[in-house]
């Protein structure tokens, strides 16, 4: 491989040029990264999408954090308007992202464990903790600052952004034995 800045035969997938010191471009997968809205992952404009590809972390985390930052008192307006900048800002992906390893944890509300709408389920599958806990959790954060109103609403939009866990991976993680 040449040197981009002084021609001069180097190691392949070099980082930097061992003659002049200058950084090689697009030698390292993280090198040609761009932040992008996914055209794959999207419910409204592919901003979540794009942050969670990008970021490498599950969708459903990136608008549950979007959603729980934005419904703070006196940031709805600020976090609608963030997503309206990300969403002029960000391009659009132009090309496919690569597909999930099936065995890779998504959050989802879950198909067995649910009392309403399987959010808080879904929440202890996904962090391997009791379901329980996580309802009592949810309930103590919803009254303790007096924001019933905001927990009940952040509840109801978990229940829209979280997808439901498909019926086959369900009955698949019953019959290993594995909680999914």
């Amino acid at each position: 491989m040449l040197c981009v800045h002084c021609q001069r035969e180097i190691v392949d997938e070099s980082v930097y040029c061992a003659f002049c010191g200058a950084r090689q471009q697009g030698n390292r997968p993280q090198d040609n990264r761009r932040l992008r809205r996914s055209i794959s992952e999207k419910r409204i404009a592919g901003v979540c999408g794009g942050l969670a590809e990008y970021f490498n972390v599950d969708v459903s985390l990136v608008r549950l954090a979007w959603v729980v930052l934005t419904i703070i008192p006196g940031a709805i307006f600020f976090g609608v308007l963030a997503y309206l900048a990300a969403w002029v800002l960000m391009p659009e992906s132009k090309e496919v992202p690569v597909a999930r390893s099936a065995s890779a944890k998504r959050l989802a509300r879950s198909a067995t464990d649910r009392k309403i709408g399987g959010v808080c389920g879904g929440l202890a599958e996904f962090f391997s903790v009791d379901s329980t806990a996580v309802r009592l959790l949810w309930i103590v954060l919803s009254i303790f600052p007096g924001a019933i109103v905001c927990g009940v609403l952040a509840y109801f939009v978990a229940w829209l952004v979280m997808p439901m866990v498909p019926v086959s991976e369900t009955i698949a993680s019953h019959a290993t034995g594995s909680a999914t």
